[in-house]
């Protein structure tokens, strides 16, 4: 599904978040989030020397900390061509079988994976 026509206008929309944090801030990755109310969060790497979170654990930590209860979505933009097992591990604590959108830095998806 690396089609833009195939891909949800929503999940689209959480792409499109994830891109510009990543570029905003000039980090390896963003990421974006979409809760069951349909609130979304968007966040970028965090490294600091005391604390190293990637984007899509730092979106999914916000959610947490603005009361989500579940997630719909999340989408990561990176040069990756694979997530860590523990950024999947954080999106399947709030989601189950969340689909998780993983695009190039131009947008394009290359892969749709599946937390939990």
């Amino acid at each position: 599904m690396t089609d833009a026509q195939a891909i949800d206008p929503e999940d689209r929309k959480i792409i499109t978040l994830a891109r510009s944090a990543r570029a905003r801030n000039s980090v390896p990755e963003g990421a974006a989030v979409r809760d069951e109310t349909g609130r979304t969060y968007v966040a970028s790497t965090v490294t600091l020397p005391s604390l190293e979170l990637t984007a899509l654990q730092t979106a999914v930590a916000m959610a947490v900390a603005s009361g989500a209860r579940s997630l719909e979505a999340a989408a990561v933009v990176s040069d990756a061509g694979t997530l860590p097992g523990t950024d999947l591990a954080a999106v399947a604590d709030l989601g189950g079988t969340t689909p998780v959108l993983l695009a190039a830095p131009d947008g394009t998806l290359s892969a749709t994976l599946t937390a939990g």
